[in-house]
């Protein structure tokens, strides 16, 4: 698959260059991605709820009524769960959602998000973006000069992390920055527009493409 090469101003450089197979030309897998995806958002949650149990709310403990002969369902402790103020059964308690992944699954997930944005036609390359200071404004006009700035999600990859850039897009809503590294199965299918910076596709390149 080849891309042409545009610059910060928006205008074909005149340059292709051809995506390597073995990152955006795989056979996606959907199941991994899923279990990748999962890992992710599971990792997201504190797991800080807790409801009380019988044992921690506060309240008597003495026998409400006689077991026998008022007709009614056998009673002790105001603690129960059958009444208004007591305990829960089985209800929430802290505990960490994170689970085992594979080291090869989660490549093999990536790769495959790599290859399914690839196959739809959602990776876009750019030549590599620096900036003198970090302005807003001028991250922005690069952004409407590749026809980005249009209210989609962007994610941009750059081959290493550049102070400029970040501070000036972290303000942007709906556009993320990363380096090769840090990138995420959940980042990747979450966009609409997959930005490589001509360094950060060579960084992304050296991190999976397998040593020979």
């Amino acid at each position: 698959m080849e891309l042409s090469v545009y610059n910060i101003k928006g205008e074909d450089t005149g340059r292709k260059v051809t995506l390597s197979d073995a990152i955006f030309g795989l056979e996606p897998n959907e199941h991994v991605m899923y279990l990748d995806v999962k890992q992710y958002l599971a990792n997201q949650r504190q797991g800080t709820h807790k409801s009380k149990q019988r044992h921690e709310v506060q309240g008597t403990t003495k026998k409400l009524k006689k077991q026998k002969g008022t007709g009614g369902a056998r009673a002790g402790s105001m603690k129960s769960p059958v009444f208004i103020g007591g305990g829960r059964v089985f209800g929430p308690q802290p505990r960490d959602y994170g689970f085992k992944l594979n080291k090869k699954t989660k490549r093999v997930a990536r790769l495959s998000a790599l290859s399914t944005l690839a196959q739809e036609g959602k990776v876009a390359l750019v030549e590599t973006i620096t900036l003198d200071a970090p302005r807003t404004k001028d991250f922005l006009s690069i952004l409407t000069g590749l026809k980005l700035n249009n209210g989609k999600k962007t994610l941009l990859v750059t081959g290493e992390a550049n102070k400029n850039v970040l501070l000036s897009a972290r303000n942007i809503q709906k556009v993320t920055v990363a380096t090769p590294i840090a990138l995420n199965t959940h980042d990747l299918l979450n966009t609409d527009t997959l930005l490589l910076s001509e360094d950060g596709l060579k960084s992304l390149e050296q991190l999976y493409t397998p040593a020979e």
